[in-house]
């Protein structure tokens, strides 16, 4: 193999695999390497449990990526190569302690009849919103599509005052800076509406009372009334198994089971990596790195004093059990058959407890009560398993990456490797409780604790599987420094892509192209 590219590639996370795709496109010799046996990071799917069971390793939603720049750019080359989504009506719903249910469905008349069904008033209200959502809509998204720069504020500041007027303004700013309760409990009366949008703002660290956060729960709702859901046609490794066919039959060379042990620079300028079986690969043109800050700085050795510093403090939030289950039926939910007709089925009964959830995770304790995000892509999807079969996909948050005690007192273990099965059994409780007879419907499962997540993808560090906190101090021009939300570093052609760099997490492929794009215009 020459050893010998325009661009290096470490990681293959999906920013990294865009980048790399955008780059060969533009006539740019790639090479990704990665140090996971399968490609992916977070977006791949296998038979975790048992075989013909297929499950979304991670990231299971892919309406980001469907809908993203890149995907507009790239996406016939993809489709050639074996992308294929399958669209969701029924994006999400939450299910009550009392039996209760509330969803969201692209059918508008759907929704507001089941919001109806609690609160006329709110009806009135998610009827306001969706009605001004499309003219909200571009200047929110481009937003979090542009380049993080200074100049990419102001312009958004300016192009919102003059749509919205100084009032019209101030008010669009107050909502940015708002914590989703403040938000929620100002536009909604009933705590189940709340609740139903609020379990949006965990996907991102924002707890109900984090500053920031409540635009995540509004673009969330909103975007799945407009649009639905999307997940990967045999799962969401669709995307991964695509951009890598079409890196490759560009001349790129995508390799996986082997680590990066060392960035090569000198004299404040990348030349290359060194990989654990002893090649040295030069990059003429770039270095991309698609680590977490903390990764980065142990391939790089010292750099400069405040970008180390700002390396090794990148805050990340708690972490995530995952549990996948074979399944000889969908759950008998409580709430009625309607839930079968959701992807995402949230089990988050109210903003006070997923502020105590999050607050008990933070403090390093087993939450009493997790939060969980019930993935159903077989109602969608029925390739993932034998006729008649299923697969769910449990998300468990909080969970924190270290543990020091459990806050009910039950789990005296600390090690994950012992506090595994307790505590994924107090997840099962709380989803029993909602669909009675779940348990006796599992054929099969695999738990993935915090720990194994971070040893099968050093990103996640403790289990966070949006590579670090989306808190406002760590975001937009901070994310992940100041003066480095554009992926650069102190060394010359090395650069750093990932959901630790703006805009975030999610699977949009934002810090991948952005950088791509801004190296090969």
């Amino acid at each position: 193999m020459n050893d010998q590219f325009d661009a290096v590639l470490i990681g293959s996370g999906h920013n990294s695999l865009a980048a790399a795709l955008h780059l060969a496109a533009k006539g740019w010799r790639v090479a990704v390497f990665e140090g996971a046996d399968d490609l992916g990071g977070a977006v791949k799917t296998g038979e975790y449990t048992i075989p013909g069971f297929r499950h979304d390793w991670a990231a299971m939603n892919l309406s980001l990526f469907a809908g993203s720049a890149f995907f507009k750019a790239h996406g016939e080359e993809l489709a050639r190569h074996g992308c294929a989504f399958v669209p969701v009506d029924r994006p999400f719903a939450s299910s009550f302690e009392d039996g209760s249910a509330v969803g969201v469905s692209t059918d508008l008349n759907e929704t507001l009849t089941a919001i109806r069904a609690i609160s006329p008033a709110d009806a009135v209200t998610w009827q306001d919103l969706a009605d001004r959502f499309p003219s909200e809509a571009p200047l929110l998204f481009g937003l979090l599509g542009a380049p993080m720069k200074f100049r990419a504020l102001a312009s958004f500041m300016f192009k919102m005052f003059r749509l919205k007027g100084l009032g019209g303004g101030l008010d669009m700013l107050r909502f940015l800076l708002s914590s989703p309760r403040l938000w929620l409990e100002e536009s909604f009366e009933h705590p189940h509406v709340r609740a139903m949008l609020a379990a949006w703002g965990l996907h991102l660290d924002f707890a109900p009372d984090i500053a920031g956060g409540a635009m995540f729960p509004y673009l969330e709702g909103m975007a799945g009334q407009a649009f639905g859901m999307v997940i990967g046609q045999g799962g969401a490794d669709t995307v991964t198994k695509a951009l890598a066919a079409a890196i490759r039959a560009r001349g790129g060379v995508v390799e996986a089971g082997v680590s990066v042990t060392r960035i090569v620079h000198a004299d404040g300028k990348a030349s290359g990596i060194e990989l654990a079986d002893g090649r040295q690969i030069t990059a003429r043109r770039a270095v991309i790195a698609g680590v977490s800050p903390r990764g980065l700085s142990q391939l790089t050795g010292a750099t400069s004093p405040r970008f180390d510093t700002g390396m090794r403090q990148f805050q990340h939030a708690p972490g995530t059990m995952m549990i996948h289950l074979a399944m000889d039926g969908l759950p008998d939910w409580k709430a009625g058959d309607t839930l079968k007709r959701h992807a995402y089925v949230h089990l988050a009964p109210s903003l006070d407890q997923m502020a105590q959830t999050y607050a008990q995770a933070k403090a390093g304790l087993l939450p009493d009560a997790p939060i969980l995000v019930v993935g159903q892509p077989t109602v969608f999807d029925p390739s993932r398993a034998p006729k008649g079969k299923h697969v769910l996909w449990l998300q468990v948050r909080m969970a924190p990456g270290r543990i020091l005690g459990d806050a009910a007192g039950q789990i005296a273990a600390t090690d994950w490797s012992e506090a595994a099965e307790p505590f994924a059994e107090r997840a099962l409780d709380i989803l029993e409780a909602h669909a009675p007879g779940t348990r006796a419907r599992i054929i099969a499962r695999r738990i993935v604790t915090p720990v194994e997540l971070e040893a099968d993808n050093p990103n996640l560090v403790g289990g966070d599987q949006v590579c670090g906190s989306h808190h406002l101090s760590q975001h937009f021009l901070f994310r992940p420094l100041r003066g480095h939300a554009d992926g650069s570093t102190p060394i010359a052609n090395l650069h750093l892509t990932g959901a630790a760099v703006w805009p975030g997490a999610g699977t949009g492929a934002g810090s991948g192209f952005l950088l791509a794009r801004k190296l090969a215009p």
